[in-house]
């Protein structure tokens, strides 16, 4: 499967663009463990022209971390196309154009999933950018705005005409957000639509080696990519290649081992935001981690580790888990 001249191997896994999530350590550390491309967290097009600083910090990326998409999101043709711009200037391999966010206030003012309603201005913003800049513009978005208007299948032959690259489909709709099951019927839809030439993507309730198969083999879609599986969790892409690859499940490692994955990456996060500002932003990863799922009476511990103030109060934490627990 290709993107523009990008190859990639046989059945390969994503890691999906999340704001407060896909930081470059993040997308390094997912790297390490198998994600054959990686996401920066979406950047807002009108931030991006107006120079806010924290939206240009979302522009750095690594050699490391190569293939890697910018992903932009914006409702406005101009202010889009001068986003894409500045974003090339960064030399990230894709531009990505998120139509696909669902919450309010990006999807509510127009922008990402919002879009879904204006499907005219959609096509327009894409074509727009995929004219304006060099590199390859592919698109990630939903099913549709609502139940009654699951518009995906003619829209993706709209967009593909655009010229993108690739198309990443997320199974919901944008009322449904992030509730119930991802649908995945007319990802396989689109796939399977003789007039689609380019790679269709699928996203939605990827959370374990088994699903994931699952989904390639129901679709046909010619990769995967997974969001919120990975959230604390950046080792689900060694787990998923080697199901993928190999047929069976790979054998879980000491749990001490997980421990010190999360603590590097929370090391990193200090060194590059300070001890408070590195704490808060691996909050996320260590509330939503599967490692600490059917650990009795785990609430007292998981209240402490989300209170912690200093790295040393949290690493004593996580530290004393496996003695609390006798894992």
């Amino acid at each position: 499967m290709k993107i523009g001249n990008i190859e990639f191997p046989d059945y390969p896994v994503f890691l999906a663009p999340m704001e407060d999530v896909t930081d470059m350590n993040f997308r390094l550390l997912c790297k390490r463990f198998g994600a054959d491309m990686v996401y920066t967290e979406f950047v807002s097009s009108d931030a991006l022209i107006r120079h806010v600083n924290k939206s240009k910090e979302k522009l750095k990326i690594s050699d490391q971390e190569r293939p890697v998409a910018i992903q932009i999101y914006g409702r406005d043709v101009d202010s889009m196309v001068e986003a894409a711009k500045i974003c090339e200037e960064a030399q990230p391999d894709i531009i990505d154009i998120n139509f696909g966010c669902p919450v309010k206030k990006v999807a509510g003012k127009g922008a990402g999933s919002g879009m879904m309603r204006t499907p005219e201005l959609m096509v327009s913003i894409t074509e727009s950018i995929v004219k304006a800049v060099k590199l390859p513009v592919t698109v990630k978005t939903r099913l549709g705005w609502d139940h009654d208007s699951k518009i995906i299948v003619e829209l993706a032959e709209r967009l593909q005409d655009t010229g993108i690259k690739a198309l990443t489909i997320h199974g919901r709709t944008r009322s449904q957000m992030y509730t119930g099951e991802a649908d995945w019927t007319l990802i396989g839809k689109v796939k399977n639509n003789p007039r689609m030439h380019i790679p269709i993507i699928g996203n939605g309730d990827i959370t374990s080696p088994e699903i994931c198969k699952k989904r390639f083999d129901e679709t046909g879609v010619d990769a995967v990519m997974v969001g919120r599986g990975s959230i604390g969790c950046p080792w689900i892409f060694r787990d998923i290649k080697h199901y993928l690859t190999k047929g069976k499940i790979l054998p879980p490692e000491a749990f001490t081992l997980y421990l010190d994955i999360l603590k590097g990456y929370i090391s990193k996060n200090v060194e590059n935001s300070g001890e408070r500002g590195g704490i808060i932003h691996s909050r996320r990863h260590l509330a939503a981690s599967p490692l600490f799922k059917g650990l009795p009476d785990f609430k007292k511990t998981r209240v402490a580790l989300l209170r912690a103030d200093t790295i040393e109060e949290l690493f004593k934490i996580i530290n004393s888990i496996p003695v609390i627990y006798n894992l």
